[in-house]
């Protein structure tokens, strides 16, 4: 039953096969959110380096509203991925059944937000910035560290430098030639294959999120935020309707 399924993704039991599939649609969201945020309020709300980076940059130049804006949102980001260790915390000792809900359910109910109002929140500003961009970091910071939590820091989602950087040694590991016979095991230089496959399903599922985010953003405005919400949803109420994880 489809129900069954998505409560294994968000239930508290875990396995490799719920983190990637779990890991793998908030790569979808993740990716549909950045792309289509962009068209939306002209910022990639995930990419905190970047984010630093302008910041200092504008900071040089002259331009302390514009440093301050930069800053505002990285606080944002670090803020969202605060809220979800509060909440996972506290929802672990007190509703462990749900223990990853909360932050599915508050996440969709903030896209739905940003997909009605997305266009009014425009419109206001703090310190140059919109509060549509200030959100949207909050949100990539509360998704991000709720899949970092869920699969002990192995999977990313709402960023992709990590993962390509990763493909990129496997890669390397794999066409290194092992010529010496005589070395040990410990000394073979092996490819870790699960890692490669692993990584590479995030970064294409990241990229068929940000196609998809970005006509949505193109033809149909903040309104294509909604079915990314609808999703979140589904994975957050599951559990409430599984048996999976009765206790």
């Amino acid at each position: 039953m489809p129900q069954h399924y998505l409560a294994k993704l968000s239930s508290p039991q875990r396995s490799a096969k719920a983190n990637l599939h779990l890991g793998v649609t908030l790569c979808w969201i993740a990716g549909a959110l950045n792309a289509g945020g962009f068209l939306a309020v002209g910022e990639y709300t995930s990419h905190m380096t970047g984010l630093l980076s302008s910041a200092a940059d504008e900071l040089i130049l002259g331009h302390k509203m514009a440093a301050l804006a930069a800053l505002l949102m990285l606080v944002s980001f670090i803020t969202g991925a605060a809220c979800t260790a509060l909440m996972v915390n506290y929802t672990k000792r007190n509703l462990p059944r749900y223990l990853y809900a909360p932050v599915l359910f508050w996440e969709a109910i903030l896209l739905l937000i940003f997909g009605m109002l997305g266009q009014g929140l425009l419109k206001h500003e703090m310190i140059t910035v919109s509060f549509t961009a200030i959100l949207l970091c909050y949100m990539m910071g509360l998704q991000n560290a709720l899949i970092t939590k869920i699969s002990h820091a192995e999977i990313r989602t709402t960023h992709i430098t990590g993962l390509v950087t990763d493909i990129g040694i496997e890669l390397g590991k794999m066409l290194y030639w092992n010529r010496n016979q005589t070395h040990t095991e410990e000394m073979k230089v092996v490819v870790n294959r699960h890692k490669l496959k692993l990584h590479c399903q995030l970064v294409l599922s990241f990229a068929i999120g940000a196609v998809m985010g970005a006509a949505g953003f193109k033809y149909l405005g903040f309104i294509a935020s909604v079915p990314l919400a609808l999703a979140l949803t589904s994975l957050a109420i599951a559990p409430a309707f599984s048996k999976t994880n009765e206790q």
